[in-house]
């Protein structure tokens, strides 16, 4: 009488212990399921960021290279403003030389 009271024991243990590890792989695959979900969104956005990087980064090239309109039309201006400017040194020349010119030929007069 006692190896069948052992035996269904021994049944039931194992049912609870089949049990208790379907519930445990349960809880693990569902842990497992989030984590892969999170790690499906970290790559998107890591993806995103990238692709933002890239963006800035073809951004700050033309910016080194003067490659921007803003910085064409400024390099623009800088040069009209040089060629306007260039004879003003020259000029200056010329009215002091001149002016020294005069002062020689009002003092040779006196």
């Amino acid at each position: 009488m006692t190896e069948p009271t052992d035996t269904t024991a021994i049944a039931v243990a194992l049912a609870e212990l089949r049990g208790t590890m379907a519930e445990g792989f349960a809880t693990v695959n569902g842990s497992l399921a989030l984590l892969t979900q999170r790690h499906d969104q970290v790559d998107r956005r890591i993806e995103q960021e990238a692709a933002r990087v890239d963006l800035l980064a073809g951004a700050i090239d033309a910016l080194e290279k003067g490659e921007t309109e803003r910085q064409k039309r400024n390099d623009g201006r800088l040069d009209a403003l040089e060629r306007a400017r260039w004879p003003l040194p020259s000029v200056a020349a010329v009215v002091g030389v001149s002016g020294l010119a005069l002062s020689l030929y009002q003092l040779a007069g006196k």
